[in-house]
């Protein structure tokens, strides 16, 4: 099937219409641990079989927007298989170095706290069993070997549980509204939020038809018009019947393998058994409670936060960099810290030069970061070439 392209200022529209509405689909607290700025763009997966080609109606990609919009999917049960490969080093021990192992429920933490608990999903392979019943009923389940982890939603209270070690974390659904935002963790998730982007710098085309969960699909491609970003496209297949997203692949403008990539492995619409998100402790487990008392983390977009605290943004759509000035110096040099630490230091970056004077750019297969010697700080979805030159424009 050829592409069909919709008209820019009309899909535009739409993806206002769709920030706009209400998201009824299923909701799942899973953070995603990577450079905030650009997390609201970014999928998690690896690509899964598809087969088939099924022949269905030709749609246009502003119908399809459509599509998805109208999508009411209250209720289901499934298996999401989630693959990440950002090009991240190995951290080894040196996340908890930093962080002492605590987490946000104060004292020892718990490995319980979805907070800590489920940023292993930044990385690596991983299975999750979902299933939803209406905006009060939601439960993902993080497959381990011999363990598994949950996080439950049932009414007001949220729980977490971590098999392997027996700890249980609890808290209210308002309170965790308190620390959370809704972060991605469904194709439908990643799908609403990529279609945020849209506007005049992006390309917007359905592309062919895909069998994704034994389900007939349509392929949504999503492409920056411009070279700077470093995001080369996303494609969502859409089901075509219901509208909800069923797989999102996003690729770098680099090639290769996507850099995230989630969908569902097997999907039923089917009403989940009342039984799926009850919760008790389990006998002997440690229980931890919320923190009600800690500071909430601000859940406004680089675009709210322009002016906070010298945050600004440069340039518009995936071209857009977030800038700010730490008041500090800038990243040592591993020489000049030494050691194992050092050698770490020096295998994250690259030293650039420019306009701007001297500085390290640390990457990954989608967000890079320049940091000045002097301090200041340019981060986004886009190449390093564009970092300089914005580091060079702000001189």
């Amino acid at each position: 099937m050829a592409p069909y392209e919709s008209d820019d200022s009309t899909l535009a529209e739409e993806a206002d219409d769709l920030r706009a509405g209400r998201r009824k689909a299923a909701r799942y607290v899973v953070p995603v641990a990577v450079v905030g700025v650009a997390a609201a763009t970014i999928g998690l997966v690896p690509a899964l079989a598809d087969s088939g080609d099924p022949d269905l109606p030709k749609i246009s990609a502003q119908e399809l927007i459509e599509k998805i919009a109208a999508s009411d999917v209250q209720q289901l049960s499934g298996t999401v298989k989630i693959t990440t490969d950002l090009g991240l080093p190995d951290f080894g021990g040196l996340g908890d170095a930093f962080t002492g192992g605590a987490s946000r429920s104060g004292g020892d933490g718990s490995s319980a706290d979805p907070s800590t608990k489920l940023t292993e999903l930044a990385t690596g392979t991983h299975t999750l069993r979902v299933a939803s019943d209406g905006p009060d009923k939601q439960k993902v389940s993080v497959l381990e070997d011999a363990a598994e982890y949950s996080l439950i939603h049932n009414g007001k209270d949220v729980w977490g549980y971590d098999s392997k070690s027996n700890e249980v974390f609890h808290g209210t659904a308002d309170e965790s509204a308190k620390h959370d935002e809704e972060a991605p963790a469904t194709p439908k998730d990643f799908a609403d939020d990529a279609l945020k982007a849209v506007d005049d710098t992006t390309s917007v085309t359905v592309d062919g038809t895909a069998q994704v969960a034994g389900r007939d699909a349509y392929r949504l491609v999503i492409k920056p018009k411009d070279d700077g970003s470093t995001v080369g496209q996303i494609t969502v297949a859409v089901d075509a019947r219901t509208g909800m997203p069923l797989k999102f692949t996003l690729t770098p403008s680099s090639g290769g393998a996507a850099v995230v990539d989630a969908g569902f492995t097997q999907v039923s619409f089917a009403k989940p058994a009342a039984s799926t998100f009850d919760f008790t402790p389990p006998k002997g487990a440690k229980v931890t409670e919320e923190d009600s008392t800690a500071a909430p983390r601000d859940k406004r977009g680089p675009e709210e936060l322009g002016g906070l605290d010298g945050l600004n943004v440069i340039g518009d759509g995936w071209d857009s960099i977030a800038t700010f000035d730490t008041g500090g110096q800038g990243i040592p040099s591993g020489s000049e810290v030494g050691g194992d630490f050092g050698g770490f230091l020096d295998s994250l970056g690259d030293k650039v030069s420019g306009k701007f004077g001297e500085g390290t750019v640390f990457k990954t297969r989608l967000i890079n970061a320049l940091i000045t010697d002097d301090g200041k700080v340019y981060v986004g979805a886009v190449t390093k070439d564009a970092l300089v030159k914005a580091a060079d424009a702000a001189k």
